[in-house]
């Protein structure tokens, strides 16, 4: 199998530590408790952490399906895929390797109906979140000057970075928010009815579901 003989080379070989500095090396070794790498833009932390994953392989720490690497960007999860791809020959669909709300997409494709969410959920991106807003200020007839649809966009999107849905907010401050509280309950029930979620739903229902289902959560720990 070419994942075997290529992680064979890789143990025999160790020359997947031979790029690394002495600190890059410290961290790529470093696999028991918890590692922060702190270096700024393009000083290899990328690097450092895709050649640690592959140490771990290696070495018989974790098997792929074991082990989540989660970043930010689209561009830094295929780099980690393509990288860590290059150093053990194939191999990646068990392994965990994506965005925050990638990862969150893919538990709730598999456990959404857990927490009220239909498997064949769509996404709605920028633009379809500021038409839905800018349709509900039609509907409940307030002026977008006055009630600018990106403001309340806003504000909708803090309260999902907050995990928090619109019935667990507190007491509004001031008539803004409170338009935007009226907006954020609407948005959610259009979306609902729309089978689809925004990239704050994402994590927002990932959380609800780990909350709400402490078996589903273990699962994944264990895992």
């Amino acid at each position: 199998m070419q994942y075997s003989s290529a992680l064979r080379s890789v143990q025999e070989e160790g020359s997947f530590l031979e790029e690394l500095n002495a600190e890059q090396k410290e961290a790529v070794l470093t696999v028991e408790g918890p590692l922060l790498v702190l270096a700024g833009a393009g000083t290899g932390k990328t690097r450092v952490l895709t050649t640690r994953i592959v140490h771990i392989i290696a070495q018989g720490f974790a098997q792929p399906h074991e082990i989540l690497a989660v970043t930010f960007t689209n561009k830094a999860a295929f780099e980690m895929k393509q990288r860590v791809n290059e150093l053990i020959g194939g191999a990646l669909g068990d392994m965990w390797i994506g965005t925050f709300h990638a990862m969150a997409m893919k538990i709730l494709r598999q456990h959404g109906t857990l927490v009220g969410i239909e498997p064949n959920f769509s996404i709605l991106d920028d633009d379809d979140q500021m038409r839905l807003v800018a349709g509900l200020l039609k509907i409940f007839e307030l002026d977008e000057k006055q009630y600018p649809a990106k403001i309340i966009l806003n504000h909708i999107r803090r309260w999902k970075d907050r995990g928090l849905f619109p019935w667990q907010l507190g007491l509004a401050m001031g008539p803004l928010e409170t338009i935007a509280r009226k907006v954020y309950k609407a948005y959610q029930g259009r979306t609902k009815t729309l089978n689809a979620l925004d990239f704050g739903d994402l994590l927002l229902y990932c959380l609800k579901l780990f909350e709400d289902q402490p078996d589903i959560l273990k699962s994944y720990q264990e895992q």
